[in-house]
Formats: C-alpha cells, structure tokens, sequence
C-alpha cells in the first residue's frame, strides 16, 4: 500500500472518531474532553519513548530542553481536559489548524519562495506561513458567523494567534526529532508519522486557548 493511500486511511479514521465523539457528546458523554486528554497522553509517552530510544550523549546535551518539553506536554494535558469540556472551542481549534495547515502546504508549494527554517523543515517557506495565517483566520471567523450568524472580532485575533502558533508547534517538534536524529516520532498513525508529528499545531495553541479561556 502507497504512502498516500496509508495517510488518506488513516485521515478518514481520525475524521470518523472526531464524528463518534460528537455523537458522544449529543448523548451527555464528555467524549471530546477524553480524547483530547488521551490525544495529549499519548504525545508524552511517545516523547518519553523516543527520548529512551536517543543516544545518551545527545540526551545529556540538550536535557534541559528535553526536560521543559515533556512540562509542557504535561501542561498540555492539563490544558486539555479543561478545553475538552468545550467541545465547539475544541473544534474551532482542529478548523483553524487544519486549514492553516493545508492553506500553509498548498500555497508554499504554489508560490514557493524563501525558506524559514531550512534546517528544520526544508519545505516551509515564507509564502506558506503568510498564506497558512490567512486560511486559519478566514476559517476562525468562518466558524463564528456559520455558529452565531455574526462577525465576531475575537475570532480574526484568535485565527490569526493559532494559525501563526500552530506552524511553530510544527517547526519546535521538527527541532525535537533533529536532535534525535528521528524521521518520525512514532508508528501509531501509518503515513502521518505519530501523535505529535500529527498533533504538533497544538503544541502552543491549547495552552493559548486555555489562558484565554482563563
């Protein structure tokens, strides 16, 4: 089976648990706020697993980034079984990352241009941030008139925040997995790489969402 076919699986699966947990919410089951938590659960055991797999004299090198990175996983889980019990917020956050991302992809392979981090990520370019904060604005404030029928001004910011957080989130894992010489964090999503190569967008949006929530 191609790579391409394994990521589009895998995409319809997550697009169906993500529908069974809306399901589960219309019947009073808080399914959200416990997938989030258990999204955020197994990102730290796959750091905690990689880091076990890391050469030790790499890990003596940088321990004190690895240390603040698997806090703020920590925090992270915190974060979200607090922003789990919102269920629209939480979406409002998969919407926005989901087309920054794909806005991001699209658009810096349309237009190309200078790279931001080549040594990080070889494929992100200027062009593509730029292009990714739009999309995740535009679908933020999309959101909030398709729910409220209304322009809401909170939202342009909180688009534009997440957006722009989301494409660091991927830019500080793709950090991670160079100082562990790693191509992927893990195995469990077949052509996605693992939960936080999946998930990295929230690696500062929650936490952001939850202090505005605070």
């Amino acid at each position: 089976m191609s790579n391409t076919m394994k990521r589009i699986i895998v995409a319809l699966i997550m697009v169906l648990i993500v529908v069974l947990a809306a399901v589960g919410e219309y019947f009073g089951i808080p399914a959200v706020k416990y997938l989030s938590m258990l999204v955020v659960l197994g990102m730290i055991v796959e750091m905690i697993n990689c880091m076990l797999h890391t050469p030790r004299e790499k890990i003596k090198k940088h321990w004190w980034q690895f240390g603040a990175f698997i806090i703020w996983l920590i925090l992270m889980f915190i974060a979200a079984s607090y922003v789990g019990t919102r269920p629209w917020i939480m979406l409002l956050l998969l919407l926005t990352i989901s087309c920054a991302d794909i806005g991001a992809w699209f658009f810096g392979k349309l237009i190309g241009g200078d790279k931001m981090w080549e040594n990080l990520s070889a494929n992100k370019t200027w062009s593509g941030q730029i292009a990714g904060i739009i999309c995740g604005t535009f679908a933020s404030i999309l959101y909030g008139l398709l729910g409220a029928d209304v322009f809401l001004p909170q939202l342009m910011w909180i688009g534009i925040s997440i957006s722009l957080l989301s494409q660091y989130g991927d830019l500080t894992a793709s950090w991670f997995k160079r100082k562990m010489g790693l191509k992927d964090f893990g195995r469990i999503l077949p052509g996605h790489g693992g939960l936080l190569d999946r998930f990295d967008g929230w690696i500062y949006a929650l936490p952001l969402i939850w202090f505005v929530m605070l």
